[in-house]
């Protein structure tokens, strides 16, 4: 596309200094929806210089003007409420003139941002309305092309980067965590909470992503626990270590199968509050230090449980149901389920069975548990609805936390 091509927006006839501003203004606009869509459409081997034809030819130098007012201009054509307007304008009290957020306007729209993207975008950060264009925005636009990013993606992405966005290191951060994650469906999650966009790319996240390996994880693992733990990749590499030497403490080695689910059950936690943690359940369960060890190798997830959630299933189980503290120890899945919604519905159906002959005494009560809702039904309720027309209405009595007089036993 030539300059020539462009019709100027602006009337031949001489303008007062505020006119031209307000026209300029309204001109730049305008030209949201079309100045990026050209650029991402046009010959991929020159967009940045694409995009510096399209801008120089429609945006006519604005002398600074001191009747231009930034808290004015947030508000009106940013779509910033007034108080939100009076705190962002605190760091764009430099700015003399609408041509540079113009631009910047201009292009967030081309790539796709609705009216509500970009205000949030400016509230959060406002020194965006200053990035350059040619210099900044375009080359990070052209790099995340080159990696496969839509348009969508692109927009997607400058919401949730923000300030990083101005940055053109993210490509190339954005690049490596493109392969480790696998696809950029995969990476959204981690980019929502996390810093992975930028932090440093050779002395912070290829480090720890290495170091991460070394323990025995592949990179799903590593994705997965990015995920849960956003603060995980972008840490400094003596916190990760830290964790990982938390993980075997509790009984669970590199590279086995559950090291993973240790590492994101002992995050952030101290080696005090692990070591509380292990004490209490200790005195909850009736457990010996071997069993503990049992228990955690098995489910580290349960040091994330709460101590009242523990101490309740704790009562149930061996009070109630009559487990001994070693099988709970060997299946502590057990303390994982709703004790309202599943444990005790379940139990008080595998009860009645067993105290009508309807079911062998044999049959464990744990198998009764762990299967699902659908299995449940299938095994223990449907095959007795002519001996015990009531079980299934029962059951869904003792699910909303009701105990029928048939569960009731002497």
């Amino acid at each position: 596309i030539r300059p020539t091509q462009i019709t100027s927006p602006f009337p031949r006839r001489r303008r007062r200094p505020v006119d031209l501003l307000q026209s300029g203004g309204a001109a730049m606009l305008r030209l949201r929806h079309t100045v990026l869509s050209q650029l991402l459409s046009s010959s991929p081997a020159s967009p940045i210089s694409h995009l510096s034809r399209l801008i120089s030819a429609a945006a006519p130098a604005v002398s600074p003007n001191p009747s231009f007012a930034v808290e004015d201009y947030l508000v009106s054509t940013c779509g910033l409420t007034r108080p939100q307007a009076l705190k962002a304008s605190a760091k764009l009290s430099h700015l003399k003139s609408p041509s540079k957020p113009d631009a910047v306007l201009a292009f967030l729209a081309g790539l796709g941002l609705s009216a509500a993207d970009v205000a949030a975008l400016v509230v959060n950060d406002p020194q965006f309305l200053c990035a350059k264009v040619e210099r900044t925005l375009a080359p990070v636009v052209a790099g995340l092309t080159g990696l496969g990013l839509s348009r969508s993606d692109i927009a997607h992405l400058v919401s949730l980067s923000r300030a990083q966005f101005r940055c053109i290191s993210i490509v190339s951060n954005l690049q490596y965590c493109l392969r480790l994650f696998g696809s950029f469906e995969n990476l959204l999650p981690a980019l929502r909470l996390g810093r992975l966009l930028s932090a440093d790319l050779e002395t912070v996240l290829k480090p720890n992503v290495a170091f991460l390996r070394s323990c025995g994880l592949d990179d799903t693992d590593i994705a997965k626990l990015s995920i849960a733990h956003p603060w995980l990749l972008t840490s400094n590499i003596e916190c990760v270590r830290e964790m990982v030497a938390h993980a075997e403490d509790i009984g669970v080695p590199r590279g086995c199968r559950m090291f993973r689910h240790a590492l994101r059950a002992v995050a952030r936690l101290s080696k005090e509050k692990i070591a509380a943690k292990v004490e209490h359940l200790k005195k909850t369960f009736r457990w010996s230090d071997a069993e503990v060890g049992i228990a955690l190798s098995k489910l580290p997830s349960v040091l994330a449980r709460s101590n009242q959630m523990l101490e309740r299933r704790s009562e149930f189980l061996i009070s109630e149901v009559g487990f001994e503290p070693a099988y709970i120890a060997h299946h502590p899945a057990l303390l994982t389920y709703s004790l309202e919604g599943r444990i005790i519905p379940r139990y008080y159906v595998v009860k009645f069975l067993k105290e009508n002959g309807l079911l062998d005494h044999n049959r464990s009560y744990y198998s009764a548990v762990i299967v699902m809702e659908k299995v449940f039904v299938d095994k223990y309720i449907c095959p007795h609805k002519e001996v015990a027309p009531y079980l299934a209405e029962d059951y869904d009595a003792a699910c909303r936390g009701e105990v029928p007089t048939r569960f009731k036993f002497t």
